[in-house]
């Protein structure tokens, strides 16, 4: 009789240790879900006051997004400067990717979000990272004739040689993807002013000056030939 009373006991106590610990799994504290909601109202943030709001409660800046986006990077492709310039203050990584290798920093040189650009690079920016195509932010911007980016990225010192996975340079796309348009000739000589090699050849073997021949960019080529 004692020995069946004992064992119910213990069966029930188990029982109970159990689903209390089913209750915690299934119910996080409080505190956790607080977190999280916060996260998620971060990551639909617009205005400045919601995302601030969120950040108070405990919303993680870094959080990922739609396309693994974090806030910043969510908010330097609607290119809005007021919230990226908040939660850049608040810490966001100017370098963090989204999961097209999209940082704030790659995305608003390759795009001319300038004010955003300036932002990203006076707060740690990494000159040297590569978009998914291997190149750094000067190599689009040249290629969309970007001349004010251009200009910014070669006075922070970015390196106007580097080379993509495509075989090309900011000169080489300037020309190969540039329309030859004014706008191009000045990305050009700006590129040559930053110190610019017209020597490299792409990976046919082809110079700046033969590719511009061969397209008919007879300004571009008497640019090469300063």
């Amino acid at each position: 009789m004692l020995l069946t009373a004992a064992v119910a006991t213990a069966t029930l106590l188990a029982s109970t240790a159990c689903t209390a610990a089913d209750d915690l799994s299934s119910n996080p504290p409080a505190e956790e879900a607080s977190v999280s909601n916060a996260t998620r109202d971060l990551l639909s943030a617009r205005t400045i006051d919601a995302a601030r709001s969120a950040l108070d409660a405990g919303a993680d800046i870094e959080a990922r997004g739609d396309g693994g986006a974090t806030p910043l990077i969510a908010a330097t492709k609607r290119n809005d400067v007021d919230l990226a310039r908040m939660l850049i203050g608040a810490g966001a990584d100017v370098n963090a990717k989204d999961d097209i290798q999209d940082s704030a920093y790659l995305y608003a040189g390759a795009r001319g979000h300038d004010d955003i650009l300036v932002l990203t690079l006076e707060n740690g920016a990494d000159l040297t990272s590569t978009n998914r195509f291997g190149g750094t932010a000067l190599i689009p911007a040249s290629e969309r004739g970007l001349l004010s980016t251009v200009l910014i990225l070669l006075e922070a010192g970015v390196d106007p040689d580097h080379v993509n996975d495509l075989g090309w340079t900011a000169l080489h796309e300037a020309i190969v993807l540039g329309d030859g348009s004014q706008v191009y000739v000045e990305v050009v000589r700006a590129l040559i002013d930053g110190g610019a090699d017209v020597t490299i050849a792409d990976g046919d073997g082809a110079t700046p000056r033969e590719l511009a021949l061969a397209r008919g960019y007879d300004a571009i080529a008497a640019e090469l030939d300063r």
